[in-house]
């Protein structure tokens, strides 16, 4: 049996989505920028997929920019809205547990002269809203605070990080990669300036994604060429992913609460037999408050990649790390953010499901998991230690975990 639980990396293309993409790989290949039928005909196609993304955030079509990826997407919020008003304000927050996209992005605007704050989380992944409230400064130009984080799954209140920052005069961007298409998301209701989201998350192509950007938000183009979205993303559109985007994304809106019940159910199926048939485990993010597609366990005295070496081994696909940092042996920065303890740590695996995901693959996962990790505990000279001792062996200086 083959099981995919790696979902925050990419999702399987729907057989719909594929089918109404098909024509536009083959038959209407023409330049949207074009004049003749066939632009006409593919410059349509890309317009009624805007208004498909933008009814699943509840936006305005003509506030849908297209980009390639939501790393793209991210690059663009917080660059393009730094460019735009770096003459009065030079100032960015971002919190310490963002995709390395907005990180990154954030880095490479310290080294152009901004200034950066990052904004400590709980132990549950919940920004601080205290310290965000008093880390504003009168040049504070843009917020960038993740909807939802993909590893350890918890969803931000970004209501009210919007009503601090407004009441500031500051902008509010969100990277919504991990929710849109998985929960409900109303910009208008949010009240976000911008926001990312991306096909690949909602059971659409690679290559499309798209930035929200609120009417009358000013953005700087990374890209600079010819008259594409508007002037905002230059470069001939990529017509079949976006189509197929669009499709996705009004699948993804009428679907949404079944989608969302059934995986929920397997979630919590995954969490709560996992922590009855295994000790020493922990689940990383808030319960209640969770994307339902979303598990993040520690598993104390193993390492994760080994785990998820021998579970690939079974057929079953998760992830030791986050989707962008898995091939480094470190532990993640969104766990050491959280203050998960090393030693711990270096044991967690995130799994997230999908639409596609059964009862059936999931009582799999369930009966080869305590078995692989049994496993590698009878290895472990850290188990051994503790079975003979009762205690454990501290990671470093100052460590400390029960």
């Amino acid at each position: 049996m083959k099981v995919y639980l790696d979902n925050h990396s990419a999702t399987k293309l729907d057989e719909r989505v594929f089918e109404a993409m098909l024509p536009y790989l083959k038959d209407h290949y023409g330049n949207p920028q074009s004049m003749h039928d066939l632009g006409s005909q593919t410059k349509q196609a890309v317009e009624v997929a805007r208004k498909q993304v933008a009814s699943l955030i509840n936006a305005n079509e003509n506030e849908i920019y297209f980009t390639s990826c939501g790393s793209e997407s991210n690059n663009l919020a917080l660059k393009g809205v730094a460019l735009a008003y770096k003459d009065k304000k030079k100032h960015i927050i971002v919190s310490q547990i963002e995709h390395f996209s907005v990180l990154n992005s954030a880095k490479r605007l310290q080294n152009l002269g901004f200034e950066v704050s990052y904004i400590p989380v709980d132990k549950q992944g919940f920004v601080l809203l205290d310290e965000l409230e008093k880390s504003i400064k009168e040049n504070t130009v843009l917020v960038s605070v993740q909807h939802s984080n993909p590893e350890i799954g918890t969803i931000q209140d970004i209501k009210k990080i919007v009503e601090i920052c407004h009441k500031k005069g500051v902008l509010v961007h969100t990277d919504a990669v991990s929710s849109c298409g998985v929960v409900g998301i109303d910009v208008k209701e949010l009240g976000v300036d911008l926001l990312s989201l991306s096909a690949s998350q909602f059971y659409g192509p690679k290559g499309a994604a798209a930035l929200y950007i609120k009417e009358d938000i000013r953005v700087v183009p990374l890209i600079d060429g010819g008259v594409q979205e508007n002037g905002i993303r230059a470069g001939t559109e990529n017509v079949a992913s976006i189509v197929g985007m669009g499709v996705a994304a009004e699948i993804a809106r009428k679907e949404l609460k079944e989608n969302s019940e059934r995986m929920l159910k397997l979630r919590d199926k995954l969490i709560e037999e996992i922590q009855a048939k295994i000790e020493y485990v922990y689940l990383n993010g808030s319960v209640e408050k969770r994307l339902p597609n979303n598990v993040n366990f520690s598993f104390e005295f193993i390492e994760g990649e080994g785990l998820s070496l021998l579970l690939n081994s079974k057929g079953i696909y998760v992830t030791s790390g986050s989707s962008c940092a898995s091939k480094n042996l470190k532990m993640s920065h969104v766990l050491t953010a959280i203050g998960v303890d090393p030693a711990v740590g270096q044991g967690t695996i995130t799994m997230t499901l999908s639409k596609y995901n059964t009862k059936e693959e999931i009582d799999y996962v369930l009966e080869v998991l305590p078995e692989l990790v049994e496993k590698l505990r009878t290895i472990s000279p850290l188990y051994s230690y503790f079975l003979q001792t009762g205690q454990r062996k501290p990671a470093g200086p100052g460590t400390e975990y029960e």
